[in-house]
């Protein structure tokens, strides 16, 4: 039986399999027009839209969070470029798998003029001999590969393989974007559009905030919590946030990421490490992650309390910090919740020091006060004769010149040549600091003692 005959026996069966299909497969978008999210992918005027369009598509690698719709738009391109779909999951598929879908793509080459679109999920899960396989296909064009993958794959595919596909990023879905993919649902008679069902708003903000960008899991609440729902007597299934809980199996907890409850939980964060109590600390944090908060705004404001309140009392500090930003960045939820917990621990448990922070605030406001003093002559670069003539660089002394390599000149401008900015502080790290400003300078910068105290916000 020829090909395209099979194709439609294919699409009829594939039609009845969507109709009976969970919510989140039978609501897959057909087209661009009505795939959400990813605007930076395939937005108006962007490159992949654009290649897609154009029928130009090179071989791909989508690599984004679970749900974030990286199988939808293969299918899209697929359907777009009117390319047979051949889909394999790594977990399962085998090298003689490869090897069928390539053989069966190349006889279509050859007899239909159609294109092959392999798309792998999870492609990060084959072996190298598996991506060895692919790769001879990919590079004569027998199939067009796209790749889905949720992990690094600059770590997890051979740079050959790399090489060969152009890798794009696509984010978690937004909680704006998963409200819409939810009311789409309940207006679609593929979807709920038949169920007369109503979301109530604190309901599906608790779907959105839970779904963590997750399409699928935000669809699969939705569906669960409608159909559990009985209609009232006007008909209509009316589903509030307790039948949202009990479908996610989550209670809501009381925040609103923009509001009041925000500020306050972060303001506990943050003063619950300053006063060095790991416990609170780590509570504090669970609190807002829990209720679906940013990850990302949480590590700022850690690496922020790492330079403001941990200074250099302890710099690992702010490597910690740092670190447990790209371990959330690589990771994602909910791996990343660990990686923050361990920064934040670390930091409360931290000798505590501001004075980075003091200094920083003292330099803004001198400046403020005389904001063009000028560079003292000996400290100006003189990269010509005239300015060599004029005392630019004279009497500069370089410091590695001398013993210790250092050597007392004067390094402010003259109007404030006296004035200290940095106090270092008592504890940790930062008594190294004392020892030596005071082996260099003597008391002159090594006094701890600052007239000027913060306050206690």
């Amino acid at each position: 039986m020829p090909e395209r005959i099979m194709d439609l026996f294919d699409a009829g069966a594939e039609k009845l399999k969507k109709s009976q299909s969970p919510l989140a497969a039978r609501m897959r978008p057909e087209g661009l027009s009505e795939f959400v999210g990813q605007d930076h992918l395939i937005g108006e005027g962007r490159a992949l839209r654009l290649a897609i369009e154009g029928d130009k598509i090179p071989s791909l690698i989508f690599w984004g969070p679970p749900g974030s719709g990286k199988t939808t738009l293969a299918n899209i391109i697929a359907r777009r470029l009117d390319a047979h779909f051949s889909a394999l999951s790594a977990v399962s598929a085998g090298v003689a798998d490869l090897r069928r879908v390539v053989e069966e793509a190349r006889e279509r080459l050859k007899f239909e003029r159609r294109r092959t679109i392999l798309f792998i999920d999870e492609i990060h899960r084959f072996n190298k001999s598996q991506q060895d396989a692919i790769l001879p296909y990919v590079e004569d064009g027998t199939v067009v590969l796209i790749g889905a993958t949720t992990e690094n794959p600059s770590f997890e595919v051979n740079s050959a393989l790399l090489s060969r596909a152009q890798v794009y990023v696509l984010n978690p879905l937004s909680e704006k974007e998963i409200s819409l993919i939810l009311k789409r649902s309940l207006e679609d008679p593929s979807g709920l559009g038949n169920y007369h069902a109503r979301l109530l708003e604190e309901a599906e903000k608790h779907i959105s905030s839970f779904a963590q960008g997750d399409a699928r899991i935000a669809l699969n609440i939705l569906e669960l919590a409608v159909m559990t729902t009985p209609p009232d007597k006007d008909g209509w299934r009316v589903v509030g946030l307790p039948q949202v809980e009990d479908a996610a199996q989550k209670k809501s907890l009381r925040y609103d990421k923009s509001g009041e409850q925000h500020y306050d939980l972060i303001s506990a964060l943050h003063k619950t490490m300053r006063g060095s109590d790991p416990d609170a600390a780590v509570y504090w944090l669970g609190r807002m992650l829990e209720a679906g908060e940013d990850p990302l705004y949480i590590a700022r404001r850690v690496i922020r309390f790492a330079t403001e309140d941990v200074g250099l009392a302890d710099p690992q500090g702010l490597v910690v910090a740092m670190a447990a930003q790209q371990a959330v960045h690589f990771l994602g939820m909910p791996e990343g919740k660990l990686a923050l917990a361990e920064a934040v621990i670390y930091l409360a448990a931290s000798p505590k020091s501001n004075s980075v922070y003091t200094a920083y605030s003292s330099v803004q406001k001198e400046i403020a006060r005389n904001p063009q003093a000028d560079v003292p002559l000996h400290l100006r670069n003189a990269p010509t004769g005239l300015m060599k003539d004029l005392g630019y660089g004279k009497d500069y002394k370089y410091a590695h010149n001398y013993q210790n390599h250092f050597v007392k000149q004067q390094n402010l401008p003259e109007a404030i040549k006296n004035s200290r900015f940095y106090f270092p502080g008592k504890l940790g790290y930062e008594l190294n600091i004392v020892n030596r400003l005071r082996a260099w300078w003597g008391n002159a910068k090594a006094d701890t003692t600052t007239g000027e105290k913060q306050d206690d916000s």
